[in-house]
């Protein structure tokens, strides 16, 4: 709590909120398509088309993932050579054109236009790229964590995606969400436009990068740590928020028919699964502000031996235990929670170590981030593909966090006896 008050004498909160709003409706249209998936599957095949594999599907809803990665070194040039309030600008009118042109080809679209529309929602995802450093930079490393926090818990955009993604499709058809994804996203444009403002040099001195910077920041070795332990954080969020709603579609649609009887008779089973999904992904989205908070006050590097460990007994517990639905539904809660305070734990410690390389360096671990949350849906679909359920998936998940562990216990005594030392905050 005391560091939100100590927000209210520093910085620029009109363009802290902006950033907000940016990244919020940005991860919004960037996940847009998984809960759509069930949708648009029977979409095309009524329009003549053959129903996706589990393969197809998962290709399709991890491709924005993966062209957000990509996309989010692409705009860090675009940061550093024009600033941010440009990049942002040019980058949400992209995403908008590709929102409004799906709207008006639903009737014919295609797998493969689908393809194409996926890899331009990655401009959305990149969003990361531009919102948090433009947020950060105007504020002292000691709030680095509850700031970027702030500006990072636009992830929750995902939530409203799965809570009325469904229920407008079911009313309007599944082409309906762009429409309304488009309206928004440009009112958000026009309001970004006016509100957000670039960090001053007197507040922050604009370094601009060349490629062999980005090639001298490659070769540290704690840019590639930073990279696996955002792969694992926020690329497990991602990817489960992605695959969420085809997953409890595949594993728990009898339960949820029964739950829907009893309490929302009114409701059909995608649209049932599209609010249990919201429940879960809320957990990861509004606590990322927290679990930066949390790192503040006792440090980046313990904050996240108890979020992976965490992680890691809720994957093995979902791999092992054939749980019944309300139960399943506690544990993917508590497992996107942990996710998303341990996005807000990394970046607290991303700025301390960077410094004013913040900008590319968010761009860098962003990336792995979106390939985290790419490797682990096509895991999940390779997983339902090759033995019809999802264990050896959460299992290779489990897996791959403990590795991170393994890496936070290599490198934290350097860490705090180096860059930790004069970083100005908990390390």
């Amino acid at each position: 709590m005391a560091n939100f008050k100590a927000l209210k004498g520093e910085g620029h909160w009109p363009t802290l909120l902006a950033s907000f709003l940016y990244f919020d409706f940005s991860f919004m249209v960037w996940t847009m398509l998984g809960p759509l998936a069930t949708e648009i599957n029977e979409a095309l095949v009524l329009a003549g088309a053959v129903s996706m594999t589990a393969g197809e599907q998962a290709t399709l809803l991890s491709l924005p993932i993966l062209s957000g990665a990509l996309l989010r070194i692409v705009l860090v040039f675009g940061v550093d050579k024009f600033g941010p309030k440009r990049t942002a600008l040019t980058s949400q009118a992209i995403v908008i054109t590709a929102l409004f042109f799906t709207y008006f080809q639903a009737d014919t679209i295609t797998y493969d236009q689908l393809l194409i529309v996926a890899l331009a929602l990655g401009f959305a995802g990149a969003s990361f790229a531009v919102a948090l450093p433009q947020a950060g930079q105007w504020y002292p490393p000691k709030l680095q964590g509850i700031v970027l926090g702030i500006a990072g818990a636009g992830n929750i955009g995902v939530v409203v995606d799965f809570l009325f993604a469904p229920k407008i499709a079911e009313h309007w058809g599944w082409a309906s969400v762009f429409l309304v994804g488009g309206v928004l996203s440009t009112i958000i444009f026009v309001t970004y436009l006016f509100m957000a403002k670039d960090a001053p040099e007197d507040v922050y001195k604009a370094n601009p990068k060349k490629l062999k910077d980005y090639g001298k920041l490659l070769k540290d070795k704690d840019t590639w740590w930073f990279g696996l332990f955002y792969a694992i954080s926020f690329g497990g969020f991602v990817g489960f928020a992605g695959y969420m709603k085809v997953y409890l579609m595949d594993t728990y649609a009898v339960e949820m028919g029964e739950v829907g009887m009893a309490w929302l008779a009114e409701e059909n089973i995608k649209v049932m699964a599209g609010y249990f999904g919201a429940l879960t992904i809320f957990a990861g989205a509004i606590l990322r502000p927290v679990g930066g908070g949390i790192a503040d006050s006792m440090g980046g590097i313990k904050s996240l031996y108890i979020f992976y460990g965490t992680v890691i007994l809720m994957a093995l517990i979902t791999a092992l235990i054939d749980l019944p639905f309300a139960l399943a539904i506690v544990v993917l809660f508590i497992t996107m929670a942990a996710l998303g305070m341990a996005n807000g734990a990394v970046f607290q410690l991303v700025p301390q170590r960077f410094g004013k390389d913040i900008g590319i360096m968010t761009g860098l671990i962003g990336a792995a981030g979106g390939l985290g949350g790419t490797a682990l849906i096509k895991t999940l679909g390779w997983s339902k593909g090759a033995f019809d359920g999802y264990s050896a998936g959460f299992l290779i998940f489990a897996a791959v966090v403990l590795i991170a562990i393994s890496g936070i216990s290599l490198v934290k005594t350097r860490w705090r006896t180096t860059w930790g030392a004069q970083a100005g905050g908990r390390i």
